[in-house]
Parts: C-alpha cells; sequence; structure tokens
C-alpha cells in the first residue's frame, strides 16, 4: 500500500468519526480544522448541505494557533452560534486528537453556553422520519 503521510492518517480518522456523526438543523456539526497558524470552526447542517456560522482566527486579526488563542475561538464560536439560533451541537474534531488546541476550543464553547452532544447518524435519519 505504501507509505502513509500524517494528512491521510488524518484523513482516515475524520472518515470514522463522520461515520459516527452528522448534523442537523436543530444539532449542527461543529467542524473543527487546526492548521499550523490558523484554527477554524464551522456549524454545518449536513441535511441541507450548508453551512450556518463560521469562525476562525483569520477574523479576528491575529494569527497563531495556541491554547489561548483557542480558548478564544471557542467563546467567539459560541457567540456567533448563539447569534442564529444554535443552542446543541455535534462536535466534529476533524481526525485531530480531542487534546491541546482541540480541548480548549470544545470546552470554551461548551462554558459560552453551546451544549455538547454526541448523534449517530442512525439517530439523526431516524428524526427525519426516513
Amino acid at each position: 500500500m505504501g507509505i502513509r503521510t500524517r494528512q491521510d492518517r488524518r484523513r482516515s480518522r475524520h472518515q470514522r468519526v463522520r461515520k459516527r456523526i452528522s448534523g442537523t438543523g436543530v444539532r449542527p456539526r461543529m467542524a473543527i480544522m487546526v492548521s499550523n497558524k490558523h484554527m477554524y470552526v464551522q456549524f454545518i447542517d449536513d441535511m441541507e448541505q450548508s453551512t450556518l456560522a463560521a469562525v476562525s482566527t483569520l477574523n479576528n486579526g491575529g494569527a497563531g494557533a495556541t491554547v489561548p488563542k483557542a480558548k478564544v475561538l471557542g467563546e467567539q464560536a459560541a457567540e456567533a452560534a448563539k447569534a442564529v439560533g444554535i443552542g446543541t451541537v455535534v462536535v466534529d474534531r476533524g481526525g485531530f486528537a480531542y487534546h491541546g488546541r482541540v480541548r480548549a476550543l470544545v470546552e470554551a464553547a461548551s462554558e459560552g453556553g453551546l451544549e455538547i452532544g454526541i448523534k449517530k447518524v442512525t439517530d439523526t435519519v431516524q428524526e427525519s422520519g426516513e
């Protein structure tokens, strides 16, 4: 099969996560992306295939993907979600380990008022009545 790069391994982990979770209008998916320089958060409704809200370190002027900046971004993400009427989300860590920056971001969003839930794809299909 050949040598797998770090990106290949992360994509594989992300696919495993995405098999289990899906976002709806009521409970969107909070997708997290962390690069060396920036962090991004999107609230996605997978049923409508649309982004409801998005926040990143690009928006607040200062580059940096550090734990303190992740906490600030988590608070901003909670504010952006509440502005569009989102109260409960499902976290999609994007194949990244739930540690450090990702954990700080999710915990700050939770403290900012977002309810973090776990929802399987099968539960989403049952909700929509199919």
